[in-house]
């Protein structure tokens, strides 16, 4: 710390580093902070930029009434830095969070993850739009997207994945005592998403 500051009376306090953090304007600094990124982060082709909320621990004061911080994050999974982060405002959502981090980053070329909750036409879109790919799960609270690609699998396993266009890969780790195979195939061509009603 000594090479960017003159400590000649030591390093400051917690306290005192607390003291000027909350004298910041976190807007401005967002704003500065996401600059300095773009300006050190390179995007290279495939990059994996997973967006995640999370809640800050002990960010919150039921005393004063004050309810707990939600954030949400954009990570560069590669290169392990943050890209961006929004606050979820109050009698808003996540969605609407993760909408206004998308729109500040670069996607080019880049994949981007999401948990469940991301899992939204319109962020898929976004995502699209901004020369990004995306891999979201569908879980059961997208029922009809749900069941049809459970339905899919399901005959298209029956059928050994005859006459679709498909990929396979097999992983098998035996660590820590336990022995675990992953196997998973992903469909892809226009006849295989045809059958997803809403595939467009």
């Amino acid at each position: 710390m000594g090479q960017f500051l003159d400590l000649s009376n030591g390093v400051p306090s917690h306290d005192t580093f607390g003291r000027v953090f909350a004298r910041l304007d976190p807007e401005q600094f967002r704003h500065s902070f996401l600059g300095w990124v773009q300006a050190v982060f390179e995007v290279t082709q495939g990059q994996v930029i997973a967006i995640d909320g999370k809640q800050l621990r002990r960010s919150h004061d039921k005393t004063l009434g004050k309810k707990a911080i939600h954030m949400v994050t954009a990570w560069a999974t590669v290169n392990q830095l943050v890209l961006g982060q929004v606050k979820v405002k109050t009698k808003s959502n996540e969605i609407t969070a993760i909408l206004a981090l998308l729109a500040v980053l670069d996607l080019t070329g880049c994949i981007v993850t999401i948990d469940g909750i991301g899992t939204q036409v319109e962020i898929a879109h976004q995502i699209i739009q901004q020369g990004g790919d995306y891999l979201l799960p569908a879980k059961k609270n997208q029922f009809q997207l749900y069941e049809d690609i459970a339905l899919f699998f399901k005959l298209a396993q029956q059928n050994e994945f005859a006459k679709v266009s498909h990929t396979y890969q097999r992983t098998v780790d035996n660590q820590h005592g336990r022995l675990e195979i992953r196997r998973c195939w992903a469909i892809s061509g226009q006849d295989s998403l045809a059958f997803l009603r809403g595939h467009s």
